[in-house]
């Protein structure tokens, strides 16, 4: 499974999870696109990566929904479009 298909899964792991201690998305890859305005490893907005420390875990499950949203909205392949699942053969 790729590192796209990963963010998926674990995004939607994330939102629809109660736990405490929401993880950070980041993955190392601080790159922001010029043109989407996200970052092109954790697909975060800027206001979104600053606030991050200072957010509540409710808000942190919201953009890791927002993640697992821009992230399929943008696929460019069937298996990704239907949420992250990988194509059955």
């Amino acid at each position: 499974m790729d590192a796209v298909r990963q963010l998926v899964q674990r995004a939607r792991e994330v939102a629809a999870s109660r736990a405490a201690d929401v993880p950070s998305p980041c993955v190392s890859v601080c790159r922001m696109d010029a043109r989407t305005q996200l970052c092109e490893g954790c697909f975060r907005t800027l206001d979104e990566i600053a606030a991050w420390s200072r957010m509540e875990d409710e808000d942190k499950r919201e953009v890791w929904k927002f993640i697992g949203q821009r992230i399929v909205a943008r696929a460019p392949t069937p298996a990704l479009s239907r949420c992250g699942r990988e194509e059955s053969t």
